[in-house]
């Protein structure tokens, strides 16, 4: 297995097309919840440490960042980027994520990685 030891350095743009979960939608009324609007943010961890987190952005479900972190990683063997909706009361809801192996940034050799990351989202019941 390849790991990763260096200065990490991450910029988080954007996300389109977010869609809530059903437990954003609990307190949801009306019949239409596709209309319901997020209030997401991102948490960054590298392996199981929390790196850093975007600020909520406001009811969108395509809320644009431009965010970036830098950390020094050692050993480090996965990159993890999860998408919450802040809820106002109680604990965050978990929207989509995406895992990233350093040993698939690093096959091409490249000191520079740049690409949109399909995120898995959570299904609706």
């Amino acid at each position: 297995m390849v790991v990763f030891n260096g200065l990490l350095k991450i910029k988080i743009c954007e996300a389109v097309s977010l869609k809530p979960t059903a437990w954003s939608l609990r307190h949801a009324v009306g019949p239409r919840p596709q209309t319901f609007l997020l209030d997401p943010y991102i948490a960054l961890n590298v392996d199981d440490s929390r790196i850093g987190q975007t600020a909520t952005k406001q009811k969108t479900n395509s809320p644009a960042w431009h965010d970036e972190f830098v950390t020094d990683v050692c050993n480090g063997r996965k990159i993890e980027l999860a998408v919450f909706h802040d809820a106002p009361i109680g604990y965050d809801d978990f929207v989509a994520n995406c895992t990233i192996q350093f040993e698939e940034l690093l096959q091409n050799g490249s000191r520079h990685f740049e690409d949109w990351l399909l995120l898995e989202q959570k299904v609706l019941n």
